[in-house]
C-alpha cells in the first residue's frame, strides 16, 4: 500500500490564518457589516408593526439626546466665554428659504430718492398724507350668498368708514362710475364661487390702479376660539415684508384703505403679513392683564413661608384674535380701473414663475 502523506501542522503558538474561524478578524467584520446594515435601514422599510415603532422610537430618542448634547456644548462655550470676558461664539442661523431668496433687482433700499420721488406722485399719496379721508365702498359678485354676506360683515368692522351696497345686476363699470361721483377713494369687490368666497379686487379711485387677489384659507370670527368683538375705534395697521418695488405698491394700496391717524386707546391691529408672496390677514386686539407674581424675601431672618414669599403685581399684554382670518395672492395689477378688454397689466401672475421655490415678487 502506498505509504500516506502526512499533513504539516501549523505550530501551536502561530497566529491564525484570516477567515480560518469565526471569532477571528473575518468574523468580526461580519458583525460590523451587519451591524451598519441594520442601522441603514429606515423604519419605514421594516414591514413588522412593532420592531417599526421600536426603531422609530430608538432613532427619536437619539437625535433628541444629539440635539440636547450640542445645545449643552454652545451653552457652555458660552458661559466659559462671559467668565474670560471674551466675546460668545456666534450663533447659528438656519438656512430657510426666506433668507436664501434669489437675488431681486427691485428690492427697496432706505436710501433709494427715486421710490420717494414716486411715492409722492402715486395715486395713494393724497390719502396717506391725510389730505383726504379714505371712504370705502364694498360690493359683491352678481350672485352672492353662503359665507359671503357674513363676510362682508366682517370685513365693515374692520375697515373704518366703509359702506355696502349690493350689486344686484349692474355691470361693474357702472358701480366704479357710481363710486366715483360720491366720491370714495376705493372700491372692493367679493367674489364667490360655490357659496364660497374666493377672490377680492380692490380698485383705487379715480384713476385706480386695480389689484386682484385669490383669497382662501377664510375663518370666520365665529369659528375662531375665544375670539374677542372688535370696537369702533381706528386700527393700528402692521405691514411686514412688502420688500420690492412690486410689494411696496401693493402696501401702499393696501395701507390707503385705512385712515392713517389710528386711536391707539381702542387697542386693535390690523396686520398683513407678506411671506412667499401670500399675504397673511389678522385682526387682533391687545390686552393688558394684572396678575400677582411671588418673589423671594431676602428677609433671613424670616421662618415661616408666608413670611419668605412676596406677591408682586405685574402687568402682562396678551392678544386676542377677533377675526376674520383669511390669505391673499397677487394675481394681477393693472393700471387704471376694472377693464378686461383694453386694460394694461403692470404684472401678471403666470404659471411658469412658480418653477423655483426661492423666487418671489413681493
Amino acid at each position: 500500500m502506498a505509504k500516506e502523506k502526512k499533513r504539516k501542522q501549523p505550530p501551536a503558538d502561530a497566529a491564525p490564518p484570516p477567515g480560518d474561524d469565526g471569532e477571528g478578524r473575518s468574523g468580526r467584520k461580519g458583525k460590523k457589516a451587519r451591524k451598519e446594515k441594520a442601522e441603514a435601514i429606515l423604519p419605514s422599510q421594516i414591514k413588522n408593526k412593532d420592531k417599526r415603532r421600536e426603531v422609530h422610537a430608538k432613532l427619536k430618542r437619539e437625535k433628541k439626546a444629539q440635539k440636547r448634547a450640542l445645545a449643552r456644548e454652545r451653552g457652555q462655550a458660552a458661559r466659559r466665554a462671559e467668565e474670560l470676558g471674551e466675546q460668545p461664539p456666534e450663533r447659528q442661523v438656519p438656512r430657510t428659504i426666506e433668507n436664501t431668496r434669489e437675488p431681486d433687482e427691485t428690492v427697496c433700499r432706505p436710501d433709494d430718492q427715486e421710490l420717494f420721488a414716486g411715492n409722492d406722485a402715486d395715486e395713494f399719496n393724497a390719502v396717506l398724507k391725510q389730505h383726504i379721508t379714505p371712504k370705502i365702498l364694498i360690493t359683491t359678485c352678481r350672485f352672492n350668498s353662503g359665507r359671503g354676506p357674513a363676510f362682508i360683515d366682517e370685513l365693515m368692522q374692520v375697515i373704518p368708514n366703509s359702506h355696502y351696497v349690493k350689486r344686484g345686476t349692474y355691470e361693474l363699470k357702472k358701480i366704479v362710475d357710481y363710486a366715483k361721483n360720491r366720491d370714495f377713494t376705493s372700491l372692493i369687490v367679493v367674489h364667490t364661487n360655490r357659496r364660497e368666497p374666493d377672490a377680492l379686487l380692490i380698485i383705487g379711485l379715480p384713476d385706480g390702479p386695480t389689484a386682484h387677489f385669490k383669497l382662501s384659507k377664510l375663518v370666520l370670527r365665529k369659528d375662531i376660539k375665544n375670539h374677542g368683538n372688535p370696537t369702533s375705534h381706528k386700527p393700528e395697521l402692521v405691514l411686514n415684508n412688502f420688500t420690492t418695488r412690486l410689494g411696496h405698491r401693493v402696501g401702499r394700496m393696501i395701507q390707503s384703505l385705512f385712515p392713517q391717524d389710528p386711536n391707539f386707546r381702542g387697542r386693535r391691529v390690523v396686520t398683513f403679513h407678506n411671506q412667499r408672496d401670500y399675504i397673511f390677514f389678522r385682526h387682533h386686539r391687545y390686552i393688558f392683564d394684572t396678575k400677582e407674581k411671588k418673589v423671594a424675601s431676602k428677609d433671613k431672618k424670616a421662618k415661616t413661608s408666608e413670611s419668605k414669599s412676596e406677591s408682586e403685581k405685574q402687568v402682562i399684554c396678551r392678544l386676542q384674535e377677533c377675526g376674520p382670518r383669511f390669505v391673499l395672492k397677487l394675481l394681477t395689477l393693472q393700471h387704471g380701473t376694472f377693464d378686461t378688454k383694453s386694460g394694461e397689466y403692470e404684472w401678471v401672475h403666470k404659471p411658469d414663475m412658480d418653477t423655483s421655490r426661492r423666487r418671489f415678487f413681493l
